[in-house]
């Protein structure tokens, strides 16, 4: 379907709103960050602004949908790309780590307990659903091979997905200072060791 010059330029004029207002937001956060300056820095007026959003919160939910559909497609295009489970654990891992270093300041605003922006939260799970689930099917896979025990693969995959959230909420207040490779490598083999104990257990 070919659009219209119109669509063009109003899918033009959002996406240069949501840039403007994610800059915005990493440079003041939620709080502070106003509508006058997301305009500033589109280089648009502020009535313009709300041409295409009724309030600040609902710019914000557009960068956040935006920015976790980038996140779930960059996620399962590096499990796809990974050959062994052990590589698309460590993909997994690795690509949200970068993300989540990129976009501090949203992670902060989801985890910031405003009650306007609460459902973000679910969101967040809901994006993720797409790539956990491929790392279920790689377990599930592996499982099958007899590279690793029977395990209940999405629980597995869920909780390298709880545990690689917590490594960023660590890294979020500051508590760790190890570059995102090694914290990836430390993760995924923590949990690789997990696995192998339970196929070695297995054959005991």
């Amino acid at each position: 379907m070919i659009k219209t010059k119109q669509k063009l330029v109003s899918e033009f004029r959002r996406a240069e709103i949501i840039d403007a207002a994610r800059t915005v937001f990493a440079r003041r956060g939620f709080a502070h960050g106003i509508i006058d300056e997301i305009a500033k820095e589109a280089g648009i007026a502020k009535g313009t602004v709300y041409l295409y959003f009724r309030s600040k919160t609902e710019i914000y939910k557009a960068v956040l949908d935006h920015d976790m559909k980038v996140l779930k497609k960059g996620t399962r295009d590096e499990i796809d790309a990974a050959i062994t489970l052990k590589e698309k654990i460590g993909a997994f891992i690795l690509s949200r780590l970068k993300n989540a270093e990129e976009r501090k300041e949203f992670f902060r605003i989801m985890d910031s307990g405003q009650q306007n922006l609460s459902m973000t939260r679910s969101q967040y799970r809901e994006f993720l659903a797409e790539p956990v689930q491929r790392l279920a099917s790689a377990i599930e896979e592996a499982s099958r091979r007899g590279e690793i025990r029977q395990v209940p693969s999405e629980k597995v995959a869920w909780i390298i997905a709880d545990m690689t959230r917590g490594t960023i909420q660590r890294r979020l207040l500051g508590q760790s200072s190890s570059s995102l490779r090694r914290e990836s490598e430390f993760l995924s083999s923590f949990i690789w060791a997990a696995l192998d104990n339970w196929q070695e257990t297995r054959k005991s």
